[in-house]
């Protein structure tokens, strides 16, 4: 304990000798302290010991006084590397000044039989922790020139004469080189256990961050095998991530994407540049019923090895959702081109509609103000007043038919609800409609009991449905066609049908039936006149009723509109809607009355 109590405050001090800018790499900073430390303790004991050598040796010679002066050198080379942090210039000198020492003294006895030469083997070992190829080969070079010099200069009796062989100073130099030796192994030991806690810490921060990550992490080889897929795969792919190793991914990616899927992690490979990509790639279900599916993923490749030619990291992320909002907004934006153009064409409709009445009344009008200059007679008169109404009473058809509309789509179109039969009103619609279709050469039935159930709706709105619905089949079935009206009660609801044998319209225009302004192209050999509006306040006044509106129709072969409404409209409104004042009324009415009282019907 007492020694571990006192290596703290040891290791503390080196500490603050590393210099600041290798403190913030941990392996960096553990190669500082592995120099720096054996460098300076040693030598600082080395030089305690001086003392104790002089009390048993006696009064030291020249060269052991050398010796012992050399030990100053790694204090300084140590204390060079803590100011600088040049730890492979600091490596450089401490190799020149150990050969420089070896060298010096190898020189002053023996050449190269001295006990000095030992110092020199030393110098590439130290060398060899500096990590550097260029510190090495400089070092293994000083060791080679001193070797060399000292055999040339022996061979050349260039060397002094070597003194008397000095068994202390021999042991002096051993010990010391032993002492250095241990020094440098302690701190390769301490450098190595440091490097491989470094790396297990990183792998395990790694492992953790690519546990923890929602995107899956895979590695894969120059071919695209997958080498490592983290556990984030199992949700994404609905499977263990071992099943992507190899080609399980591959496998996975839909057909038609891969080939972007090679390309991308052939290039981050080759060229050692990031890629991404787009692709689909398959999930397992999670139960068997509910087969494949592909999905949308993101993958994003980064080289391993930013010079190319090695593996692949990618990260996978699932971007369904993305994928969704963008196909949304894609349609999104269909939609509103399609309704800007419908907007367009309404405009154009309705600036043809309101024209022609407006244009019969301008102009009749001009003409009754100039009546003197023309003389015109009283029965033109009247003809010119008569069509002028005419138009008036037309114009204000088509204003109060968009008022409807704009009532019925905003939800402001309050329902009177009454009690009447639907027999009589059905077969007034057809008689109102009569001398037009007798205009058109058509043929009119009516196939129903006038004994059907009382209805509870609003009448005018129903009136409105049935001229609505009688005026587009005689305007688009030609000369010689017919229409029947049915009307059978099933249930608690009444169905209205209206078939024709007319024009027609294709299935690629039915769905859009019923639009606000949207007329069906013209076909046969007149122009179909009209707004676009009739059967889209026909579909608003049945919702507003809770009924149900079907159609059908093929080319050339007619029409069949259905129309099956609620015996008693108060009973299937429309979620969320309020009742109306009339409803109210009514139904304050019939709780108020006795059980056996009869509503009044409508004439």
């Amino acid at each position: 304990m007492e020694f571990v109590g006192l290596a703290k405050p040891i290791r503390d001090y080196v500490d603050t000798l590393v210099h600041p800018a290798a403190g913030s790499d941990a392996l960096t900073a553990a190669r500082h302290r592995a120099f720096i430390a054996p460098r300076l303790f040693g030598s600082f004991i080395a030089l305690a010991a001086f003392p104790i050598y002089i009390a048993w040796r006696g009064a030291p010679g020249m060269l052991e006084v050398l010796v012992f002066a050399w030990l100053i050198i790694p204090i300084m080379t140590a204390y060079f590397l803590s100011r600088t942090g040049l730890y492979e210039a600091a490596h450089m000198l401490s190799a020149l000044a150990l050969t420089a020492l070896g060298t010096s003294v190898g020189a002053a006895t023996g050449g190269i039989a001295s006990f000095a030469t030992t110092w020199l083997m030393i110098v590439p070992l130290e060398a060899a922790l500096s990590s550097s190829r260029r510190v090495v080969a400089a070092a293994s070079t000083l060791t080679f020139g001193a070797v060399g010099l000292l055999l040339l200069l022996g061979a050349s009796d260039m060397l002094p004469s070597a003194p008397s062989s000095s068994p202390a100073l021999a042991m002096l130099a051993v010990v010391s080189a032993a002492l250095y030796a241990t020094a440098l192994a302690i701190g390769a030991q301490v450098l190595m256990r440091t490097c491989f806690h470094l790396v297990k810490d990183q792998t395990q921060r790694y492992r953790l961050l690519a546990a923890t990550m929602t995107d899956v992490v895979t590695r894969h080889d120059q071919n695209g095998a997958v080498l490592f897929a983290s556990p984030a795969a199992e949700p994404l792919f609905g499977t263990p991530s071992q099943e992507l190793v190899g080609n399980g991914l591959f496998d996975r990616v839909h057909v038609a994407d891969r080939p972007a899927f090679l390309t991308a992690l052939g290039d981050a490979a080759a060229f050692g540049h990031a890629r991404s990509v787009e692709i689909r790639v398959r999930r397992e279900a999670t139960a068997p019923s509910h087969g494949v599916e592909f999905i949308w993923v993101e993958m994003h490749c980064q080289p391993h090895d930013h010079q190319g030619g090695g593996d692949v990291i990618a990260i996978i992320r699932d971007i369904g959702e993305r994928k969704q909002m963008e196909q949304t907004i894609e349609n999104a934006r269909a939609e509103l081109a399609q309704a800007n153009a419908a907007k367009s064409k309404s405009l154009a409709i309705m600036s043809h509609e309101l024209r022609t009445p407006l244009n019969a009344i301008i102009g009749f009008s001009q003409m009754l103000s100039s009546e003197n200059q023309i003389q015109i007679d009283s029965g033109r008169r009247n003809d010119y007043v008569r069509l002028i109404g005419d138009s008036g009473a037309h114009l204000l058809s088509l204003v109060n038919t968009i008022l409807d509309v704009s009532k019925v789509e905003s939800g402001d179109f309050e329902i009177a609800p009454e009690l009447f039969a639907p027999g009589p009103l059905i077969r007034g619609c057809c008689d109102l409609l009569a001398i037009e279709v007798r205009a058109a050469g058509l043929d009119l039935a009516m196939r129903f009991d006038e004994n059907l159930p009382d209805l509870i709706a609003d009448k005018c709105a129903f009136k409105q449905i049935l001229i609505n619905l009688l005026s587009n089949a005689v305007k688009f079935t030609d000369r010689g066609g017919h229409v029947v009206v049915n009307a059978r009660a099933d249930g608690s609801a009444l169905t209205v049908t209206i078939e024709d044998n007319g024009i027609g319209v294709g299935a690629e225009v039915l769905p859009r039936l019923g639009d606000p302004f949207f007329r069906a192209p013209a076909a046969g050999d007149r122009q179909r006149e009209g707004s676009g509006l009739g059967l889209s306040i026909v579909k608003g006044l049945v919702a507003r009723h809770g009924g149900q509106f079907e159609i059908a129709s093929h080319v050339g072969r007619g029409t069949r509109v259905s129309v099956r409404l609620p015996l008693d409209c108060r009973a299937a409104r429309p979620l969320g809607a309020r009742p109306t004042g009339a409803e109210r009324r009514l139904t304050g009415r019939v709780i108020g009355a006795s059980t056996n009282i009869r509503v009044k019907k409508s004439a």
